[in-house]
């Protein structure tokens, strides 16, 4: 494992989000569409059952690769005990980690019902943020969307990039699809049973959790970043899930000075430069 140089609801269930809300901003809508913008990204809302799901994408055909960041898991709750009634991220780091990737073919994914409305349709009920986050409802959404773009580019290999409850589902997807050939995870909750009690918050019977499946991908070439900084997602989460792949394929990154909530797209150019690990 390399170190690179600086660069809960006790009762009640609690998102991550609410332990790292990082920068707070009048307007996170109009936030993100800039961040977006001033690095070429498009949005476009795609229907999936039942929920919406917001995209922004760079592409340049032809598309032989597609990189797909997939978003943490938002401003799911104002308090400990007080759900928010929008989930669209504070600080959209994996929207910024998209828009730091200068290669040819990014798409984002947002996570269920993040940047929709106001108002928000019938099916962006709170439960969708909170315990039902990694729900099976969730992942299938989520994968529904990634289909419809794939199917506008036959052949396309996926590399996945998820960041914080976006690693989970990212790793989630890589297990169920044949179209992935990498996976990398930004503070990646891939442990969601072991966050949980390391925060002694309410489990969540209906979580999919990337770990249960993690033998699966042993074959997959994979790197999971974490910040030496982290108290949300520590590094010991990579390390589980690591041990739970076996085999070559999966490396571990400890990045000093980085917290959960920290500025990742300003070290993101750099960390994408390593090479995937030698299966």
């Amino acid at each position: 494992m390399r170190i690179y140089p600086h660069f809960l609801q006790g009762t009640v269930l609690i998102s991550l989000s609410l332990l790292l809300v990082g920068c707070i901003i009048a307007d996170p809508h109009r936030s993100a569409q800039k961040i977006a913008s001033e690095s070429g990204l498009i949005s476009e809302e795609f229907d999936t059952d039942p929920f919406p799901i917001v995209t922004w994408q760079r592409i340049a055909p032809p598309v032989h690769s597609l990189r797909v960041y997939i978003e943490g898991d938002g401003f799911a709750w104002k308090s400990r005990t007080t759900p928010s009634d929008d989930p669209t991220p504070r600080n959209p780091t994996g929207l910024k980690l998209a828009a730091a990737d200068k290669q040819a073919n990014v798409f984002y994914l947002a996570r269920p019902c993040q940047f929709i409305g106001p108002p928000l349709p019938a099916a962006c009920r709170v439960n969708v943020w909170t315990q039902d986050r990694f729900s099976p409802a969730v992942i299938d959404a989520m994968n529904e969307a990634l289909s419809q773009i794939v199917l506008r580019y036959p052949g396309v290999k996926i590399d996945l990039v998820g960041y914080s409850g976006g690693g989970n589902i990212a790793a989630l997807l890589a297990e169920r699809r044949d179209d992935v050939r990498s996976l990398r995870t930004v503070a990646g909750n891939l442990d969601v049973a072991y966050v949980n009690a390391l925060h002694h918050v309410t489990p969540m019977p209906a979580a999919r959790s990337a770990i249960v499946l993690a033998a699966a991908l042993r074959d997959l070439p994979q790197i999971h970043y974490s910040g030496d900084a982290d108290t949300t997602v520590p590094p010991a989460v990579a390390r589980r899930f690591q041990q739970a792949v076996g085999g070559r394929c999966v490396r571990t990154e400890m990045v000093s000075g980085m917290g959960h909530g920290s500025d990742w797209a300003a070290v993101w150019p750099r960390l994408l430069a390593q090479g995937m690990p030698d299966c």
